[in-house]
Formats: C-alpha cells, sequence, structure tokens
C-alpha cells in the first residue's frame, strides 16, 4: 500500500495487507528470547526448592508461600506495566521490566534466610509480572488480524521452552554451584538479553498512530516494513478499524461493548487455566518425589512435559486463527478423562510418567490456547491493560495454585487424588474459550450482515 505525502495514511489496512516479513521475525525472535528468560524465571523455583528447602530449612507450608511470594508479585506487578505499556509504550515498558527482573533473578542468589526469598521472590514477580502481555501487544500490532493468535503462540513458545530448560540447568548447576548458581546464571543470561532489547527493539507502530505520536517515527517504521511506501512527516496516520480512546485508561474501558461479556470470560478461563497450571508447575517435581520418583528424573519428566505442552501449543495456533476459540477447548476437554485415570486407578511409574507428560501437555496446550487469545480482542490503545489486566487477575489462580497444593500435600491425603482436584480448571477453561466462540462468532455475522446490506 503506498501514500504520498499530505495524505492518510491507514495503519489497519497496510498491517493487515502484509505477510510476515524480516522484521517480524527479528520481532518475535526478541521476543521469544526474553520470554523463554520470564519462563525460566517463573519455573526455576520448583527445581530448586528442594535444594533450598535442605539449605534454608523451610517446610513445604514455607515453600508454598515462596511460590505464591512471586505469583502475588507478577499479578500486581502486572497491572503496573500494563499501564505504562498503553502510557509510555510498549518498548520502553519491556526494556524497564526485562533489567528489573535480571537484576532481581540475580539478587535471588544470595538470599540466606526464608524472609530474604519470600522478599526477592515477590519483587522478582513485580518486575516480571508485565513482560508478556506487553509481549504480545507489541507483537499483534505489528501483524494481520489473520495470524496474530499464531504469532503470540510462536511467543508463548519460547516461554515453554524456558521452563524446559529449568530442569536441565537446575540437575546440571545445582549440585556444582547450589541453587544460587542458578539464579546467578539466570540473572545474568537475562540482563545480556534486556540490553539486546535495548538496542533493537521498536515501538509499536499502531501505539504510536493511536497515540497520534511523532509522524517522522511512525512514518520510518512504515519504511522499515516496506521501503516503497512514500509517507513522510506531513502524511497524517489513522486506524480506521478502531475507535478512539482518551488518554487516560480507565477500567471500565475493558467492559465496553462486546468486551462486557469477552473480559469476564477470558479472565474465567485464564483464572482457572493458570492455577492448574501453577499448581501442577510448582509442586510437580515434589509430587513425582513423593510417589518415589528420584529427583533429577522428576526434572527431566517435568521438562519434558513443559517442551510436549510447547508441541501442543504450536498445533493448536493455525486452527485458533482459523476456527476461533472454540479450538482451543479441545485439549482441556481431552485431559479431563486422563486426569480422572490418574487420580483414581493404580499406574505402574513408567507408565505414570508417560501419562503425566500426556496430561501436562494437554493442559499447557489449552493455557497456550488462552494466552493466544488474551489480548487480540482490545483496541489498541488499551491492549497492554487488556492483557496486562487478564494476566494479572489470573495470576489470582496462580497465587492460590501453589498454596492449596501445599494445603493438599500437608494434609494426610493420598498424593495421587490431587489429579482430581485439577479437573476443576480445564473444565472452567472449556466452557469459558466456548463462550468467547459463540461470541465472537455473532460478532462477525453481525459484521458480514453489515457489510452485506452497506452493499446490497
Amino acid at each position: 500500500m503506498r501514500e504520498t505525502s499530505q495524505s492518510i495514511f491507514d495503519i489497519s489496512g497496510f498491517i493487515d495487507g502484509r505477510r510476515l516479513s524480516a522484521f517480524n521475525y527479528k520481532l518475535i525472535i526478541l521476543s521469544w528470547l526474553i520470554t523463554f528468560f520470564d519462563g525460566l524465571d517463573m519455573m526455576m523455583i520448583s527445581y530448586t526448592a528442594p535444594y533450598m528447602a535442605e539449605g534454608l530449612e523451610l517446610s513445604q507450608g514455607m515453600l508454598g508461600n515462596v511460590f505464591s511470594a512471586g505469583i502475588l508479585g507478577m499479578t500486581l506487578g502486572g497491572f503496573g506495566f500494563a499501564y505504562l505499556g498503553d502510557r509510555i509504550g510498549r518498548r520502553i515498558s519491556i526494556v524497564i521490566a526485562a533489567f528489573s527482573f535480571g537484576i532481581l533473578t540475580f539478587i535471588t542468589g544470595f538470599a540466606q534466610t526464608y524472609e530474604q526469598l519470600l522478599l526477592f521472590r515477590f519483587l522478582d514477580g513485580l518486575a516480571i509480572g508485565g513482560m508478556l502481555p506487553l509481549a504480545w501487544a507489541l507483537n499483534i500490532e505489528f501483524v494481520p488480524k489473520r495470524i496474530r493468535a499464531t504469532v503470540v503462540t510462536l511467543i508463548m513458545v519460547g516461554y515453554s521452552l524456558g521452563t524446559t530448560f529449568a530442569g536441565p540447568l537446575t540437575n546440571w548447576a545445582a549440585p556444582h554451584f547450589g541453587w544460587q548458581g542458578v539464579y546467578f546464571l539466570a540473572g545474568a543470561g537475562t540482563l545480556v538479553c534486556a540490553a539486546a532489547l535495548f538496542f533493537n527493539l521498536p515501538e509499536s507502530i499502531r501505539f504510536l498512530a493511536a497515540r497520534g505520536g511523532n509522524p517522522e517515527e511512525i512514518a520510518r517504521l512504515v519504511k522499515r516494513l516496506d521501503p516503497d511506501a512514500v509517507v513522510g512527516a506531513e502524511t497524517q496516520f489513522i486506524l480506521s478499524d478502531e475507535p478512539e480512546y482518551k488518554k487516560q485508561f480507565r477500567a471500565s474501558q475493558l467492559f465496553e461493548g462486546r468486551l462486557l461479556v469477552l473480559t469476564p470470560l477470558i479472565w474465567l478461563g485464564y483464572t482457572a487455566s493458570t492455577l492448574t497450571v501453577y499448581l501442577h508447575a510448582s509442586w510437580g517435581p515434589i509430587i513425582l518425589e513423593n510417589l518415589d520418583v528420584g529427583r533429577q528424573t522428576a526434572a527431566w519428566v517435568s521438562s519434558a512435559a513443559a517442551l510436549a505442552g510447547a508441541v501442543a501449543g504450536m498445533t493448536l495456533m493455525r486452527f485458533t486463527d482459523r476456527i476461533g476459540p472454540f479450538a482451543i477447548a479441545a485439549f482441556p476437554v481431552a485431559s479431563l478423562p486422563v486426569l480422572f485415570v490418574m487420580g483414581v486407578m493404580p499406574i505402574p511409574t513408567t507408565l505414570f510418567l508417560v501419562i503425566n507428560v500426556l496430561v501436562v501437555a494437554l493442559i499447557s496446550g489449552g493455557h497456550y490456547g488462552i494466552l493466544s487469545i488474551a489480548s487480540i480482542y482490545y483496541p489498541t490503545a488499551i491492549r497492554a491493560n487488556g492483557g496486562g489486566w487478564a494476566s494479572s487477575v489470573a495470576k489470582m489462580g496462580g497465587v492460590a495454585g501453589p498454596i492449596l497444593g501445599g494445603v493438599f500435600l500437608s494434609s494426610g491425603l493420598p498424593v495421587i487424588k490431587i489429579f482430581l482436584f485439577l479437573m476443576l480448571g480445564p473444565s472452567l477453561l472449556a466452557l469459558s474459550v466456548i463462550g468467547v466462540g459463540a461470541v465472537v462468532r455473532g460478532m462477525r455475522r453481525k459484521e458480514e450482515e453489515a457489510y452485506g446490506a452497506a452493499n446490497a
């Protein structure tokens, strides 16, 4: 699409008419790298927890509090960074978050008491809490609507590989350098990645257009996407597919129009899925140890499950873009009979480990599905807040999950019965995404009818 100077240039049409280019792939790789360290940081606590429990004399209840302190920090940080992302921009907010959680991850390695560990995990969570929604928003705003869910899922593969790498990293580093060495290595790697973001990450073109940003900066981004586009400082850049919003964000904007139904459904499904994922992620290795699985074997099994989840998410992404949110329900529905069998039937250890990988893949696949649509239905001006609020509200499930897991494991009930409790999350997720799909289908039908009437 080409426009002359002193003309109106529609950023929406320009982006939707394009295919992914080298610019997009570079942005995806940068986002993939920082989400890798996001996932690594989130999951390390699960694998280092047994070493921490021994070195710092922590009970299971204390470990549950440590898990939840980080998630509580992520919840609060998600609100804060979402506000910054829509206020000062995606780029600078991502860079601030990356440097902050890199430093705090490194500092966590110096914790010598339970109280220090609680504090460092909470502060680390504050910094890391807004990273994923900001990365989603930045990438969504450079790609056509038809592949937004796919791009979000691609970015989340980086997160999944980070969670997968946490087990092998701990298995290698902890015996030689202690659990502290795991945090030193991860923190240093995050800081290197943050520096790469600082020098290479662009600002969102749709954010600049929605905020009436510097036309010269927008024109430079347009030319990076299409060198043949004729635009300049006199060009007026617009978003024809979105309403205008006042610069000051109000929470009520998340419930305007179709969002009145979509936002609660997304929050419910995201929260239920997060509770399940965080409970299993936090306690998974320890649950396996309680079932007489060796510590390093448990770490490898959990890592294999995380990788299987990434593969499941990748298989789902194109179906979500083509079919819509209905496709996401397939994985949580499929996980229910598997969880039931795990919770009620005696299963040989080797087969149990294989089934455990399968069920985590199904749960994770559904979780990637809800992540892929958490931001895409919000207008640009409030997209970071839309995704950030959804992520932060969902973290309440993340806070509850580890605590409930700790209570369950301390209750004296058979450990295996925890898989029956895990059935709640996939059930609610399936119902939620079916509801989102129904709303989106009705919305598209109305748009098609309006278009047909206008062209009759």
